[in-house]
């Protein structure tokens, strides 16, 4: 066997090894934490999502590499004695499926949000958007005002930033090919040992709760689709915005915002106060000194936001 043979056989074993660890740690993340909720079949996509509580509905849309865990810090248990709190894995992310990357664009996915309310019977529901979830949530307002009532945006993605957000930075991947290629081998190791530093940048300045691989639904995030799709929504998010934000103005609904100022991953200045020249019924709220992760490092504050919000709603019916 020729030195070359050797080198190639190692290669492929190297390989195999990393996809065969890939599997296995997806299939150990997905026993360790199975799916809370219900699953509720759409055209293209198949939603897991949680319905909690009865009177007026919110419906609560997570961000970036997220899943319904970002909002089991208490907001939902604040809000559920007097709201039926609906709260969504985005399709394509935690438990949801979506059958393709054209899924990830964000008109398709307020299309995908528009038609979820719609088949659940809600009544024009607040809408709630965490970071990317923001600005899937103003696609909302924009290509299906008649489904929802108000948009409350915490910490959202409103522009295309100047930089990709340095946690995010090694998922900016246009190639599908590429992405799969490392979603089924590096990304799964690389995830384990680098995880918790870069949750550690996303929460900042912010401490991590120590149960938030679990309780937050942080390990969901080593799966090999996860990994694939928070690239493709990361893309299509950029390709997507630049055109969306010049229609802004054309939101009449109520708008309220809730942005720390010491957000690590997104401005405030440049996705918060810049809307309010744009949005003139804008509601917006400075959380000093806080991150970009509210409803888990400042629930009580979150769900106070959200009650007022509502309220805002109810006025101006």
């Amino acid at each position: 066997m020729t030195p070359l043979i050797i080198v190639l056989a190692l290669f492929f074993l190297f390989v195999a090894g990393l996809v065969a660890f890939t599997a296995f740690t997806a299939r150990r993340v997905e026993k360790i934490l199975p799916p809370r909720g219900k699953f509720l079949e759409l055209d293209g996509a198949r939603i897991h999502y949680l319905d909690k509580g009865s009177g007026p509905p919110i419906v609560l849309v997570h961000g970036l590499g997220g899943q319904m865990g970002n909002f089991a810090y208490g907001v939902i248990e604040q809000l559920i004695n007097d709201f039926r709190v609906v709260v969504i894995d985005r399709p394509g992310s935690g438990y949801s499926t979506r059958a393709s990357d054209e899924g990830a664009h964000l008109g398709a996915q307020a299309a995908y949000v528009a038609q979820f309310i719609r088949k659940l019977g809600l009544e024009r529901p607040l809408l709630v958007g965490h970071s990317l979830g923001g600005a899937i949530s103003l696609r909302v307002a924009l290509d299906h005002p008649e489904t929802i009532s108000g948009l409350a945006l915490i910490a959202p993605l409103t522009h295309v930033p100047p930089h990709v957000p340095e946690p995010f930075r090694p998922l900016d991947i246009d190639s599908k090919l590429l992405r799969r290629l490392l979603a089924w081998t590096v990304a799964t190791p690389v995830g384990i040992l680098r995880g918790p530093a870069v949750v550690k940048q996303i929460f900042q300045p912010e401490p991590v709760p120590a149960d938030f691989p679990i309780r937050g639904g942080g390990i969901l995030g080593l799966r090999p689709r996860s990994f694939y799709n928070v690239s493709a929504d990361l893309v299509a998010a950029d390709a997507d915005l630049a055109s969306m934000a010049e229609h802004y103005p054309n939101i009449r609904m109520p708008v309220s915002i809730l942005y720390g100022t010491s957000d690590n991953i997104l401005d405030y200045r440049f996705h918060g106060e810049s809307m309010q020249c744009k949005l003139p019924q804008l509601q917006l709220k400075l959380l000093e000194g806080a991150g970009h992760m509210l409803p888990v490092s400042a629930p009580e504050t979150t769900a106070a936001f959200l009650r007022e919000a509502a309220s805002h709603d109810r006025a101006s019916a």
